[in-house]
């Protein structure tokens, strides 16, 4: 029965009825009028989120999220220009307005974090690097978590000790890396995908178990690793685009 009832939302939704943000009915609504018991209608619901043609929002009800197009996500080191925020040159280009939320904290980097960023190991309590951890939108829809750690002897006692603040905050780390004099000449990234974590999925819009692509990229300027981040997308939002130039090589 669930999954008739689940079929009759999703031809309401494809016929337009339903449009994109609207809500759908509500649990007591759907068992009222179909006369169904609510744990029925509960699982039609369950099964339109499952497959991204609803996301629920806690405490406010189930609402319409239509597949689109995936965007692309440019992972180029050689762009039109190598100042300001990369994520919102790529949504500009795409016509999007790009916005994002931040949390900073110095903090003593985690083992995993301190070898990706070639630290020494620990000792006592002290607060080596500086933690951000963002929520990235276009036109105001979450769509890219990262969190991005730099070693303080790196940057400690310079403008950009803090990522979002002063006067080149939100430029960029190639940018922010440039005015201290530790231009970024090198990157890398690791690229994968897994189920999305219940705190990604809810601050993300997505249905709980979404696939993820994740991105590990380490920042080198040198032989100085200045920047590490754990980027996660979700995989049916976005298309990971990658180019670069390559060296030109003689054939004399």
């Amino acid at each position: 029965m669930y999954l008739r009832v689940a079929d009759t939302l999703r031809k309401r939704i494809a016929s337009g009825e339903f449009q994109e943000g609207d809500r759908l009915p509500s649990v007591p609504s759907l068992a009222a009028d179909l006369g169904i018991s609510r744990s029925t209608a509960a699982e039609a619901l369950k099964v339109l989120i499952s497959e991204g043609l609803a996301v629920a929002r806690s405490g406010s009800g189930t609402y319409v999220r239509l597949p689109r197009e995936p965007q692309r996500l440019i992972r180029a080191w050689h762009r039109a220009t190598p100042y300001g925020s990369p994520f919102r040159q790529d949504m500009e280009r795409q016509d999007r307005e790009a916005g994002w939320t931040y949390k900073s904290q110095t903090i003593q980097a985690p083992p995993e974090i301190r070898d990706r960023l070639g630290l020494d190991e620990s000792g006592g309590d002290v607060e080596d690097a500086v933690r951000t951890d963002y929520v990235f939108s276009a036109d105001g829809e979450p769509v890219m978590l990262s969190t991005s750690w730099e070693p303080l002897e790196v940057t400690r006692g310079t403008p950009i000790v803090l990522p979002e603040d002063g006067m080149l905050a939100g430029r960029g780390v190639a940018e922010r890396m440039l005015s201290i004099g530790m231009p970024i000449d090198d990157w890398v990234e690791e690229v994968g995908a897994r189920l999305g974590t219940a705190e990604e999925c809810e601050r993300l819009q997505h249905p709980p178990g979404s696939i993820m692509v994740t991105i590990q990229r380490t920042y080198y300027a040198g032989e100085t690793q200045v920047e590490t981040a754990d980027i996660v997308v979700p995989a049916d939002r976005f298309a990971l685009v990658y180019s670069g130039k390559m060296r030109r090589v003689s054939n004399r």
